[in-house]
């Protein structure tokens, strides 16, 4: 079973096409964390934060946006002035897009906070702290920032690429069958989390049922067993969108035997399409820290 999340393709630097820019993405856990909450904390009133989102599928689809909200709340409440700049490369918000567009338009408004959907990132001067950028026509944009945070292009893990597992003709990720994980070109392999290419969104609590549906097939499978034929998922988050307040996103994840995919079907509700909280309290902030903290036993229990 392989388990590796992702790996990101470099970002060209723009004055040496052969290099790597060395801007920080800060979208894996460890110091380059801890380096962009010291850039935000050094910015001076009046000074702008720059961030980018990459195509999906890409690691936490609300993420990005989350980031986008917690840094604008921080800059309007210590950084008088200063702006955030969210160039995205899809063609809109790709999560909970109400509550995200409400932040956006109506808790931060332009003057603190501006949206701009089908951005793609073409280089970044790591110097200068510029990123260029190609918009829709693939005209180039270069945006300058005091604070550039790019989240660049995510593939499957080095274990996935190395072992060539990542056979999606689609995307750079390993396909499997998502009714036990198992690869559809390495048979016995298990490819789970955000490394796999599935419908489903590659978020935490979606990496808890995945590795559930593949440890049960595989235990299934030490007994002689097929796979379960109809397995189900569901995929739950708390999103903050400033110091106080957050909203959620739900969904029930069937498996379609015509496609073969995990599409979106509540038995219960009959629901066809996520469903998002809706309006951000501060009650759904106080509900995030239960669900994550339950989540984290649940996984590494």
């Amino acid at each position: 079973m392989l388990a590796p999340g992702v790996q990101f393709d470099p970002v060209p630097e723009t004055s040496k096409p052969g290099l790597s820019a060395t801007i920080l993405h800060a979208w894996q856990a460890g110091p380059q964390t801890d380096q962009l909450r010291q850039q935000l904390a050094a910015m001076q009133p009046g000074q702008t934060f720059v961030m980018t989102i990459p195509p999906k599928p890409y690691r936490c689809p609300p993420g990005p946006y989350e980031r986008a909200c917690v840094v604008a709340d921080y800059l309007k409440r210590n950084k008088p002035g200063s702006r955030v700049l969210v160039f995205d490369a899809n063609s809109g918000i790709t999560a909970e897009a109400e509550n995200f567009g409400y932040a956006f338009n109506t808790l931060y408004g332009p003057s603190i906070l501006e949206y701009h959907p089908l951005m793609r990132v073409a280089s970044v001067d790591s110097a200068s702290r510029t990123v260029t950028l190609l918009d829709a026509g693939n005209a180039t944009h270069a945006v300058k920032a005091d604070v550039l945070n790019v989240i660049p292009p995510h593939r499957a893990g080095a274990i996935v690429q190395t072992a060539g597992l990542a056979n999606a003709t689609d995307v750079p990720y390993a396909a499997v069958d998502v009714r036990s994980f198992e690869s559809t070109l390495r048979p016995g392999l298990h490819v789970i989390g955000d490394s796999s290419k599935t419908t489903l969104p590659k978020a935490g609590h979606v990496g808890n049922q995945g590795a559930k549906i593949c440890a049960d097939a595989i235990i299934k499978a030490f007994n002689g067993q097929d796979p379960d034929p109809a397995p189900t998922a569901n995929s739950a988050c708390f999103s903050p969108v400033s110091s106080t307040l957050a909203s959620w996103l739900t969904a029930v994840y069937q498996f379609d035997t015509t496609t073969g995919n995990m599409v979106i079907r509540d038995q219960v509700t009959g629901s066809t399409a996520a469903t998002e909280a809706k309006a951000p309290t501060t009650g759904n902030f106080g509900k995030m820290g239960t669900w994550f903290k339950t989540l984290m036993s649940d996984t590494f229990a």
